[in-house]
């Protein structure tokens, strides 16, 4: 998985390298479109460039912040139009009942807005948070200010790391990494602990 990465990461620099803005844009709008392209190395890669004024700093930031909000809208529209008929049609297959759909909008009603603007600074969940506001049919117009909201912090705070660091724009790296590992272990505990309870509850009720 590693080796994936870093090869990746090598593609996604030479794609910057070559194409400036648009490769900034472009990588970041596949990222937040599920496309396994790590931010982490994007746009500190960028902030690097604007150190040595290939770049400007507020316009990595902003191409970064509107990429991701455009990649963010795609997988929003498709968990509220084919990921909600998914779910709604098949979703008892994996545990996943039209009352576990009812009790994820009424969550997203109430808490959607800091959940979708919190999980743009978590490495994996700011990806996916997409998907979810979408099946919870959540304010459209919600969710694009708090996507942008919460992906400008984020890609500040990642571009002034490539700023400062310079040639060493990729020290932390490896701590995004292992953060990142361990967000993937947390949520593959709470999937197994859904699927357990729901698994119990059916064969109960058999």
């Amino acid at each position: 998985m590693t080796a994936i990465i870093s090869l990746i990461s090598s593609w996604a620099l030479g794609v910057i390298d070559k194409t400036g803005y648009v490769g900034i844009f472009v990588l970041s709008m596949l990222e937040s479109a599920a496309i396994p392209i790590p931010s982490e190395v994007v746009v500190p890669f960028s902030g690097f460039l604007a150190s040595s004024g290939r770049f400007g700093f507020w316009a990595v930031v902003f191409a970064a912040t509107l990429a991701n909000l455009a990649g963010s809208i795609v997988l929003f529209l498709i968990g509220r139009s084919g990921g909600r008929w998914i779910l709604e049609r098949y979703g008892k297959y994996v545990f996943i009942h039209q009352k576990d759909l009812d009790l994820g909008d009424r969550w997203f009603s109430k808490y959607g807005s800091a959940a979708v603007f919190f999980g743009r600074m978590l490495p994996v969940v700011r990806t996916f948070i997409s998907l979810p506001a979408g099946i919870a049919q959540m304010s459209f117009k919600k969710f694009t200010a708090f996507t942008f909201l919460g992906a400008l912090p984020w890609n500040f705070m990642l571009a002034l790391i490539g700023l400062k660091l310079g040639d060493n724009w990729e020290v932390l790296h490896p701590y995004f990494q292992k953060l990142n590992y361990a967000i993937v272990g947390v949520i593959a505990v709470f999937i197994i602990l859904y699927i357990r309870k729901h698994y119990k509850m059916n064969y109960k009720t058999h």
